[in-house]
């Protein structure tokens, strides 16, 4: 399947909920490293991006992407605080069709 396939097969309303889960989470985040931050920023983003009216399915897919890259830089702060980052990392890449 190419970029392009993928990006048309993004389930919005999966993207939407697991959003709403990891803002969740990442309020129990006590830190403020730079990593939490970006990540933060990242979900505002995609938060965002699924609320335009004018919405691209690659822009959530690239959104998306930017959140399970910032996921991994954000491991050792997220895991300590209780967050399952692979679960995260999993349901992305599941909505991305990459598994």
């Amino acid at each position: 399947m190419d970029e392009k396939t993928r990006s048309r097969d993004i389930d919005l309303e999966e993207a939407a909920r697991l959003i709403d889960e990891l803002e969740r989470d990442l309020a129990k985040v006590r830190g403020g490293s730079a990593d939490v931050q970006r990540l933060r920023d990242e979900v505002e983003t995609l938060r965002n991006v699924l609320n335009s009216p004018v919405r691209r399915d690659n822009w959530v897919g690239d959104s998306l992407h930017a959140i399970r890259v910032q996921l991994d830089e954000t491991v050792d702060e997220a895991v300590y605080e209780g967050i399952t980052i692979s679960r995260y990392a999993a349901e992305i890449a599941r909505i991305l069709g990459l598994s």
